[in-house]
């Protein structure tokens, strides 16, 4: 690590912490040159797997179109960005933990259906409603009745 002050080379770790529940480590460091101190985090750096799309394309994971997406089915629904967040968290986690350099766009969306369905019975709809291509109201009820089965279960 470079001094900020000096650009000096050579540094020493002084003290090292967790924060943020144990994701980030907090480091103050000397530089061995000047002896100014300064603060470093560092955060493991996990490797999303790529999205093929139903056409065949193929594109980096991208956070704010997943955000996008809960966004819009989640409009004017009384759901926290807290809950939002923990499920993006979940889904990401999801993601990582099939340890596939790539996936499916259709297996990400089944995962935001499964985390809407938690989140918001009437977002699931609506991005169900997008999601699966709904082309009249039977296939909404169908939807809304199976909900309504496996609610009362």
């Amino acid at each position: 690590m470079h001094c900020p002050f000096c650009s000096a080379v050579d540094t020493k770790v002084i003290d090292s912490r967790l924060v943020t529940e144990g994701n980030h480590v907090r480091r103050r460091r000397e530089c061995v040159t000047c002896q100014e101190r300064f603060t470093t985090y560092e955060s493991a750096e996990l490797v999303m797997p790529r999205i093929i799309k139903a056409g065949g394309i193929r594109e980096p994971f991208n956070e704010d179109k997943l955000l996008a997406g809960f966004s819009k089915a989640l409009e004017k629904r009384p759901v926290s960005i807290e809950n939002l967040e923990e499920a993006v968290t979940r889904i990401k986690a999801h993601l990582r933990s099939t340890g596939e350099r790539e996936i499916q766009s259709r297996d990400v969306g089944e995962q935001v259906m499964k985390e809407l369905r938690q989140l918001d019975e009437v977002a699931f709809v609506r991005f169900a409603s997008v999601y699966r291509s709904f082309k009249d109201l039977n296939e909404f009820r169908e939807e809304i009745d199976r909900l309504s089965r496996d609610n009362s279960d």
